[in-house]
Order: C-alpha cells, then structure tokens, then sequence
C-alpha cells in the first residue's frame, strides 16, 4: 500500500493538498468541512496589513483631539486582530490537520510582531504573502526582493513555527530570491500567488475585473520554477499554487520538485470532493508506478543542470516552433 503522506515547511501532512487562503477557509465552520473532505491542512483566509491600516484611517476623525482619534485607530486595529486570533482557535479546536496563518503584508514595520499572537494563538506555521507591483519611476533594483527578506527576518526573530514565504510571479530572479529567503529561516516557499486580472470593457469605456480563478494554463510557470529551484535550492519545502485543476496536475507538481500544492479555485468552481477525488488518483498512480511514498517520485523530473536551464529553454522554443511551421 502506498503512503500519500507528506512534509511540508516541517509539517506532517496526511496527503499533499492544501487549500489556500480564500473566502473558503474564513471560518472554523468551513475549515472543520475542508479536513473532513480529505484535506492534508488548510491556510486561512489571509489577514491583510493594508486592509486594516485603511479601515482605521477611514474611521479615524481627524476633527477629534489626537488621542481619542489614536485610541481609535489602535482599537480597530485590535479587533481584526482579534478577530484573526479567534479564527485560529476556533479552526485548531475543530480541525485534526494543519492550520496554517496567513498575513499578507507590504512594508516592514512594526505590525508584523502580531506574528507572535498568531503562534501564541496555536497556528501550525504562518504563510507570509508580500504581493505587490513595482511601478515607481525612481526604484531602486533588488528593494523589493530586499523587503521579501526584511520581513521574514524580522518574524523569524518573534517566532519558532514554520514561515512559508508565498511569492509572485514578478520577480526577475527567484531562485536567488528563495536562496536568501533559506538564508534567514524561511521554512518553504510556495509558487505563485495570483495577481489580480484587470479588464476593460470597450463598449463602457471602464476598467473591469478580469478573471478571477486561475486555469490549468497557469500551472506551467510553478512547474518551471520548482523545477529549477528544487534543483538549485533543495533545503526547503515547495508547493506549487495556480493552476491545480485536476488530479494530473498534483503529480506533475510533485515530479517537478514540489512537496505539496495549494487549491483554490477548483474548489470554487466544483465541490469539496475535488479533494477525494484528487487524493484517490494519486494513490492510483502511485500504485501503477510502483511508488510506495511522495519522496519516492518528488523531484526526479526537476531541472538536472540548472546553470545549463537557458539553453535548455532556447532549445526547446527552436523545436517547439519548428515543429508547428
């Protein structure tokens, strides 16, 4: 009989699938359905730094002496805060898998010490997102990689569980990205998060929302980069995230390196037994190859010879087009 049984980010996961931070995993109500449909662990919707500093701004009046509109700020603050804190409780009282924080924050201040309360609060690990367009005439290269590694070291110093550093895809060099981010403790890395998609509607004249769930398009660009940075940076854990939109896509993902991987918008878009259904056919899987566990199969279709990558892909575009004349 062949194990599904996993680590990721040193967690002990039953199978590989986790369901990532969404409107899905916002209450322990929700979360207590995720484990019992099969889940392997769940991360929670995730607590957005820029979301709580707008909303006590907005509430702040500027006509009330300084204090009181302080006072205020700081309580609004508080509660979301505590509010997340009760949705860890509640969803570690109710869930017999990890649970998994979620915090996506842009700057590096002193807001990420509310790390502490998260682990304090009986989070398994803390998944830390920094999604953000670099778009400033005057930037500086390499800053916003620099605040990827600012921040987890800063948390690194108020926590001992498991940081997993969730990326974008809009990094010129991950992999010497993910190099410093094991550097400074970073437990695992997950790829990609998702950019919201803009639109525009040309009968109105007015920008739109664009699609908001990924498609099975998406999952070549994890594919390629665990790929390559399992290969290149082989101490920490990868999940790939995007894209996961049937069960093939779980051991592509695997194969090319990662550990684990992240649904979401299967979920939406069909049930909560996606997760069964995906779990049975790996265990089909496995059997047929002959695989009696995940690290038997985790990495051997990943980049052998990174440093000969560049060539690999040229190669590959000049027999792919040559082929399709």
């Amino acid at each position: 009989m062949a194990t599904l049984e996993t680590t990721f980010a040193g967690l002990k996961l039953k199978n590989p699938i986790i369901v990532s931070s969404s409107g899905l995993t916002d209450s322990a109500a929700k979360n207590q359905k995720l484990a019992a449909a099969g889940a392997g662990a769940i991360v929670l919707k995730s607590l957005f730094e820029e979301q709580i500093m707008m909303e006590a701004d907005w509430m702040g009046d500027p006509n009330m002496y300084p204090e009181g509109s302080d006072y205020l700020v700081g309580y609004i603050r508080q509660h979301k805060l505590g509010e997340y804190l009760n949705l860890i409780k509640e969803s570690k009282q109710l869930c017999d898998i990890p649970v998994i924080a979620s915090i996506n924050c842009y700057q590096d201040a002193d807001w990420i010490d509310f790390a502490k309360q998260i682990e304090e609060a009986g989070a398994d690990a803390l998944e830390v997102n920094i999604l953000a367009l670099q778009t400033d005439v005057q930037y500086t290269y390499g800053s916003f990689e620099q605040r990827h590694i600012d921040i987890l070291s800063h948390i690194k110093k108020t926590v001992k569980i498991p940081v997993i550093m969730k990326l974008g895809d809009n990094l010129t060099n991950p992999i010497a990205l993910i190099d410093q981010l094991y550097a400074n403790g970073a437990a695992a890395v997950v790829l990609f998060n998702r950019f919201y998609q803009p639109d525009i509607n040309i009968e109105k004249l007015t920008q739109i929302s664009g699609n908001i769930f990924s498609n099975e398009a998406d999952l070549a660009k994890a594919l390629r980069w665990i790929g390559i940075a399992s290969a290149s940076v082989g101490k920490l854990d990868y999940a790939a995230s995007g894209g996961i939109h049937s069960p093939e896509g779980v051991v592509k993902a695997i194969l090319a390196g990662a550990s684990a991987v992240e649904i979401c918008s299967v979920l939406y878009q069909n049930s909560y037994s996606v997760i069964s259904e995906y779990t049975r056919f790996l265990d089909s899987w496995m059997e047929r190859q002959g695989m009696k566990n995940i690290n038997q199969f985790k990495g051997i279709l990943n980049v052998n010879d990174p440093k000969g990558v560049n060539t690999f892909e040229r190669t590959q575009f000049l027999k792919y087009f040559s082929s399709h004349s």
